[in-house]
């Protein structure tokens, strides 16, 4: 692995070692009280468009429990292609630190930073793609349920960036997914196609569907996400409009499994693409699948950086 831009760049195998690597790290930190500080003078540039709670502390602190340093750079300090070019930006900081960790609109301008530079660069985020979330909920997943294989994920709502990149983690670890969205905000056909080339055992099942209901079924997983992401404030009010079947409440989750657990990258719009109830109740794992950002993302910067 030179970069961390897209789960499509992994092998099956380098993604089940990120999960590995993940468990290894959170079980270190948790019995030792602190991780082998494998990152020793490495410094990561984290470059910001969006904001983010858990993007910025679960990364800094990352660093910050592998021995290293980050650097926190964001918009006011950066305009990526605006001040300066994106290809003088990364060679830029291909000379001051160790990684960087973007987070960003448009996946192009990603793109650029990881060709133009001579450092290894993360996914943190941009408008296509949510890779290191992916790997925080294939982790998740593993430790609640205590396999990947055979589990069945059931993501309501839109078919965006953090849908994307969880269909593809699961067909890559043979998982069973359904993504049930409106008409007009479903992943795409090449989505689908991708995921049913990367599946690792033809039995497993990938659906896009449009019925939230009928895709609960056997559930083992729901997941949802909000259903307007930045950027698209301007649709705010047809997405109100459209979505309320596909909010995650007691009655949708009551077609799942009786012991299904329930996911949200968070931050959750409550009373919106979920409601109280389903946020904190006895099925829901939100809070683990936050904390584990820290741990998925300490596999990626150690496997990255060292």
């Amino acid at each position: 692995m030179n970069h961390f831009l897209d789960l499509a760049d992994l092998t099956s195998e380098q993604l089940h070692n990120l999960l590995d690597l993940a468990a290894h790290l959170k079980s270190e930190r948790k019995t030792q009280g602190a991780n082998t500080p494998i990152l020793a003078n490495r410094a990561l540039a984290m470059i910001f468009e969006k904001p983010s709670l858990r993007t910025r502390v679960s990364f800094e602190m990352g660093m910050v429990h592998l021995g290293g340093h980050a650097i926190f750079l964001p918009p006011s300090e950066i305009k990526m292609g605006g001040r300066e070019t994106i290809a003088d930006v990364s060679r830029v900081l291909s000379g001051y630190v160790d990684g960087v960790m973007a987070r960003l609109f448009r996946h192009d301008h990603l793109l650029a930073l990881a060709t133009h530079g001579t450092i290894p660069v993360i996914n943190g985020l941009t408008d296509y793609n949510h890779p290191a979330q992916a790997v925080t909920d294939l982790f998740t997943i593993w430790e609640h349920v205590g396999r990947l294989e055979n589990v069945k994920v059931v993501y309501v709502g839109d078919g965006n960036n953090v849908a994307r990149s969880l269909l593809l983690g699961a067909a890559m670890t043979g998982m069973h997914m359904t993504v049930a969205s409106p008409e007009g905000y479903t992943l795409s056909p090449n989505d689908y196609e991708e995921a049913m080339a990367r599946r690792v055992s033809a039995s497993q099942e990938i659906a896009l569907v449009t019925d939230p209901v009928a895709a609960m079924a056997d559930a083992d997983i729901v997941y949802t996400d909000v259903w307007t992401s930045m950027g698209q404030e301007e649709e705010t009010a047809e997405r109100l409009r459209v979505f309320p079947p596909y909010q995650i409440n007691a009655q949708l989750v009551a077609h799942a499994k009786p012991d299904c657990r329930i996911m949200h990258c968070l931050p959750a719009h409550r009373g919106e693409e979920i409601t109280d109830e389903a946020a904190d109740s006895a099925q829901s794992i939100l809070f683990e699948q936050a904390e584990n950002r820290l741990h998925a993302q300490k596999a990626i910067l150690a496997t990255l950086l060292r």
